[in-house]
């Protein structure tokens, strides 16, 4: 760490933002779907990137007629895709070197997902080094995204307000959530298409991405 502790903190989405993980989900969603002789497209499953595995698994029980209740969808897609992670781990562009040096500069981080707290815990223990401050995740909120509770959550441990938090998405919802938590949020597109808004900030990469950049932000 190099001098003082930074007057910020970096809120990190995990599925489609810091990892590549969303080809995982859609693989077990359909494979699920096809065991029971349900339907369940590559749409759907676009339709769903970001959103609460409470919210996913509901839509995907009602649309492909799977007979389990929407805890045990969760459970189920939730061990197919660690192990999936545990064979390889996809880090997205950039995500890596970005955590390392904020790591360097003593900035607080957090990993906010709508995945279960024992998968991202698993991906956290991947990293090389220690990475992140704190993991909120989808069973650590009442609400899910796009409600503005886990990024809430999030800035209130590290112990700074939202406003003094960057947080990167990949999704819609994901950066609505932490939009609406009054972070500066900074969407980074992947498997879907975000709109543009007045004052809406999109990056196409972390790529190159560093500390003394966010410093100018906030």
């Amino acid at each position: 760490m190099f001098g003082r502790k930074a007057n910020f903190a970096v809120l990190f989405d995990m599925d489609g933002t810091l990892i590549d993980s969303e080809p995982y989900w859609m693989e077990s969603e359909q494979a699920l779907a096809q065991e029971h002789n349900g339907n369940w497209t590559h749409q759907d499953g676009l339709d769903v990137v970001g959103m609460s595995l409470d919210f996913s698994s509901k839509l995907l029980k009602d649309r492909a007629n799977i007979p389990l209740e929407p805890t045990e969808i969760v459970d189920r897609l939730t061990n197919e895709v660690q192990g999936k992670l545990a064979k390889a781990i996809p880090w997205r562009p950039g995500a890596k070197e970005l955590l390392l040096d904020l790591k360097k500069h003593g900035v607080k981080t957090a990993l906010v997902t709508m995945s279960m707290h024992r998968m991202a815990q698993q991906v956290v223990d991947a990293i090389e080094f220690d990475a992140f401050n704190i993991i909120i995740a989808g069973d650590d909120v009442t609400r899910g995204k796009p409600h503005p509770e886990a990024y809430q959550k999030a800035a209130e441990a590290l112990g700074f307000a939202p406003n003094r938090c960057i947080a990167f998405e990949d999704s819609i919802s994901g950066l609505t959530s932490a939009e609406t938590a009054g972070t500066l949020a900074i969407g980074i597109p992947h498997v879907i298409p975000i709109p543009e808004n007045e004052g809406r900030t999109l990056w196409p990469t972390l790529v190159g991405v560093t500390y003394k950049q966010l410093r100018k932000l906030i």
